[in-house]
């Protein structure tokens, strides 16, 4: 298995390396990230699957969404991170620990990733790591997964993490591109007394030549 670290930064939230990732706080104040977010939450694939309620559409949008992450992590009910080869290089797509509620100490967990990245497995990888760190650094006691019914890479995503399917929350989400219509979710869940997954040695670098719609 592949090492775990955390180093230690001047963000609310620390930069996490491991299974072949770097996976760093996004920066609101940085173009190059407010860009890489634009394009993750305007790409059709994520828009098939997701629905938020305030659109993204142009840069000034994109920093303002970004910001309100950063708003999350200094206030303590969520992180973001921004995923990377450890490498180094450009973003390859986020994952964020959301709605951290500390008492229950359960929270909600959300991904996505840029079209390029898609088929290394960077999602499973990413998962994996943010998982081992809610449940160490931030002492969380349950994560919560929800996908889109019909949304079979991400199924494969959280059964490879150990999120276990728990059922299926009737008209949980929207529908795609509204909200005046809503669509079933499958609920997957891990509690941090579940065994720690092994997950087979990272990818190469993904290659921008081979696009795939897996995570």
């Amino acid at each position: 298995m592949s090492g775990f670290h955390v180093k230690s930064s001047a963000e609310p939230f620390p930069e996490l390396h491991g299974h072949g990732l770097l996976l760093r706080p996004w920066d609101a104040d940085s173009d190059v990230d407010v860009a890489a977010w634009l394009r993750g939450v305007s790409d059709p694939e994520f828009q098939r699957w997701n629905t938020p309620l305030r659109p993204v559409r142009d840069i000034d949008s994109a920093r303002e969404s970004l910001r309100s992450r950063t708003e999350s992590a200094a206030d303590g009910t969520g992180v973001s991170f921004c995923v990377m080869a450890e490498s180094g290089g450009t973003a390859l797509g986020h994952i964020g620990i959301n709605e951290i509620d500390h008492v229950m100490r359960v929270a909600r967990v959300g991904y996505w990733v840029l079209p390029e990245a898609r088929g290394h497995q960077v999602a499973t990888r990413a998962l994996a790591l943010a998982s081992r760190f809610a449940f160490g650094a931030i002492r969380l006691h349950r994560l919560e997964l929800g996908h889109a019914l019909g949304h079979e890479a991400s199924c494969r995503v959280a059964e490879r993490c150990g999120f276990r399917y728990e059922g299926t929350l009737r008209g949980a989400m929207f529908e795609a591109g509204r909200h005046d219509a809503f669509r079933d979710v499958h609920l997957h869940a891990r509690v941090a007394t579940d065994p720690m997954p092994v997950l087979p040695d990272p990818d190469p670098d993904p290659d921008p030549a081979q696009p795939s719609h897996a995570l």
